[in-house]
């Protein structure tokens, strides 16, 4: 199974198969499966400062506490992991990226094997 590239952050311009830039990454998540590095994007506050967690169902909580993720998704999301992308537009819907639709990383630069609309809409 493809895992998330090590080296993605926050604020990485995410760009589709036909290279034309789609969004931004605004959280992810790695596999439940693989080893994650000591300190996630959520696990930051505004200031720089490691928020203090209770346990994994907390993490979980907050990766989909704005909206409701039906199931099988949020099962298939928690175990491939996964990159929420903010859209661009007033009418575009927030995706989420498998990493398996990854092609590429580099820098601030994701790169896709599938277009926009072959990613999983927020509901």
């Amino acid at each position: 199974m493809k895992t998330l590239p090590r080296d993605i952050h926050i604020g990485m311009t995410v760009y589709d198969s036909g290279h034309k830039p789609i969004g931004t990454v605004e959280d992810f998540k790695f596999s439940e499966n693989e080893e994650a590095p000591a300190v996630q994007p959520a696990d930051i506050d505004a200031n720089d400062r490691p928020i203090r967690r209770d346990g994994v169902l907390d993490s979980i909580a907050d990766a989909f506490a704005d909206k409701e993720i039906p199931e099988p998704l949020r099962s298939r999301l928690l175990l491939e992991g996964y990159i929420r992308l903010d859209t661009k537009g007033i009418l575009a819907k927030h995706r989420y990226v498998l990493p398996s639709q990854i092609a590429s990383s580099s820098g601030d630069e994701i790169r896709l094997n599938v277009t926009k609309d072959e990613l999983i809409k927020r509901p």
